[in-house]
């Protein structure tokens, strides 16, 4: 798909779409606690639905309706001897060690780019933990045979916390007692944190997390609830960002962006702190925040080594801030839907901003965007930072594989049009 987009005016409201991390957590919580489940305001991205597919693959029953989706779990008991993610990191990343808790050996897989994801983790931890792996030289397929048995282990958090988020779920699936998870260099500690609160949530055993370098279970004869949990998922900070930072770019009158909790542990809520520094007018209500141009944004710093996610629409704010930003991180980019870093760099360059890569710093020489054609690299963040830029442009923008955004936003094209946005698609 091909997605043109002219420089526009935004302005009016719209409403955040579903968390993916919280959704995807809130399908593996109900798949291990046993009992019914509801979730509210389920999301609808392709990530959303290999997280729905895989648990329906593990046994669990799921009916799915237009604003809600019940879902019947007895624990893990696979009824397919083959699991695929699809295209979804946190998927394989969580899921796997979930897996691992069956006595059957289970063949997993992805799609597109997680084929080339490192999964050497697996190989090194499952082991310990009683559990059979055989991978394809550190990546997919998998194949993985438990039980899975909790034991006192050792991790590197350095690449992904998503690996720990599975490790935990695992582990209070099954009973862990007297043992801990002593993790070294952990990123991104606010997901951990949303993957805690979706645990105690859904009325699982929640270790204490020991300033993050040991997460302890002490609790013994665990026993799941049996009652109903009714769970709602969070507004997309992820997402959202893209609209906040449309709105900081292209809205001279203001655009409202509803459903957002700025309380939540999601780490892409520090947009807002980015945005405010870049000097765009901010006004946060109750479940809404409201935000501007100004007359002339202004370059910023941010660190984002806590929340990669980020870069795409940070880049597409420092594109129209005249001098140079400098963002930290750049190393949590390499194993991505592609090679972030890289790749906006490529792709910005077309519409004419220049931006440096330096060890673990990208530096954005913003001020001037130009009209291009520009590629998504089938990578859904790429896709959207590039729209998000094309709103003041000097001419038409347009982007090749646009349907990537489909991964984790599949209604972006046409929020954007809500507020004003001239998008053909």
């Amino acid at each position: 798909m091909i997605a043109t987009i002219q420089p526009s005016e935004l302005i009016g409201n719209v409403y955040a779409p579903a968390s993916k991390s919280s959704m995807q957590r809130a399908c593996a919580a109900a798949l291990v606690r046993k009992g019914i489940s509801i979730i509210h305001n389920p999301g609808i991205s392709n990530d959303d639905k290999a997280a729905l597919s895989i648990i329906k693959n593990l046994g669990a029953g799921v009916q799915e309706f237009n604003n809600k989706i019940i879902i019947e779990s007895k624990g893990v008991h696979p009824v397919d001897t083959k699991m695929n993610c699809g295209e979804s990191g946190l998927s394989i990343r969580m899921f796997t060690p979930i897996v691992a808790m069956s006595e059957e050996e289970i063949t997993i897989n992805g799609l597109g780019s997680l084929v080339t994801r490192p999964m050497n983790f697996f190989d090194e931890i499952l082991p310990a933990l009683n559990v059979s792996i055989h991978s394809n030289n550190g990546k997919l397929p998998l194949k993985v045979k438990g039980p899975l048995q909790p034991k006192n282990i050792e991790i590197d958090g350095s690449l992904s916390s998503q690996f720990l988020t599975g490790l935990l779920l695992a582990y209070a699936a099954s009973n862990a007692d007297g043992v801990s998870i002593s993790v070294k260099n952990l990123k991104s500690k606010p997901y951990i944190d949303l993957t805690l609160k979706v645990m105690q949530d859904f009325g699982l055993n929640v270790p204490e997390n020991k300033n993050y370098e040991a997460f302890v279970f002490n609790t013994s004869d665990i026993r799941h609830q049996t009652s109903t949990i009714n769970y709602t998922v969070e507004g997309d900070w992820s997402g959202a960002a893209f609209l906040l930072v449309a709105g900081a770019i292209a809205s001279v009158n203001g655009v409202s962006i509803q459903g957002l909790d700025i309380y939540s542990t999601q780490a892409d809520k520090a947009i807002v702190k980015a945005v405010k520094d870049a000097g765009a007018n901010i006004l946060i209500g109750n479940n809404e925040i409201k935000i501007a141009s100004s007359n002339q944004l202004i370059p910023f710093e941010f660190d984002a080594t806590d929340c990669p996610d980020l870069f795409p629409p940070l880049v597409a704010l420092a594109a129209y801030c005249k001098g140079t930003t400098v963002i930290k991180g750049v190393s949590r980019l390499a194993h991505k839907e592609s090679n972030r870093g890289l790749t906006l760099q490529e792709e910005f360059a077309k519409m004419g901003v220049q931006i440096e890569l330096k060890d673990d710093v990208m530096m954005i020489k913003g001020g001037n965007v130009k009209s291009a054609k520009v590629h998504s690299h089938h990578d859904h963040r790429i896709a959207m930072a590039c729209a998000i830029a094309a709103l003041k442009a000097n001419g038409e923008t347009i982007i090749e594989e646009a349907e990537a955004i489909n991964k984790s936003y599949p209604n972006f094209y046409e929020h954007i049009k809500l507020l004003g946005a001239s998008v053909s698609l």
